[in-house]
């Protein structure tokens, strides 16, 4: 089940990405370079336009409640401990002794 959803939701991230580009800009975007240009000749340019921006809007929907999904029911957990993992850091660190600095040798005066 586990791998399913993450295929899925590979799938759907594809498919968004190209949604995302096929619709037009202030340049043509990716649809003028594509030949994407010609499907708003299909449905006409305003009829194109809202399919691709409510396509957009039900894959992105369907790509943040798919991720959290998997997030919150697939993913195992780490523990059950209530300490944070900062908590849990400074309880597994251990103290070495610290050695005293080295002293430089004492140099003899001059005469």
């Amino acid at each position: 089940m586990f791998t399913f959803l993450i295929v899925l939701e590979v799938v759907i991230c594809i498919v968004l990405m190209l949604v995302i580009l096929m619709q037009s800009s202030k340049g043509g975007g990716l649809a003028g370079t594509f030949g994407g240009g010609s499907v708003g000749v299909v449905f006409g340019v305003r009829r194109t336009a809202d399919f691709l921006i409510r396509a957009t809007q039900i894959l992105a929907t369907a790509f943040l409640v798919l991720a959290l999904v998997i997030n919150i029911f697939f993913l195992p957990r780490a523990g059950t401990s209530s300490e944070s993992v900062l908590q849990q850091g400074t309880q597994q660190r251990s103290t070495t002794p610290q050695l005293p600095p080295a002293q430089a040798p004492q140099q003899a005066p001059l005469p």
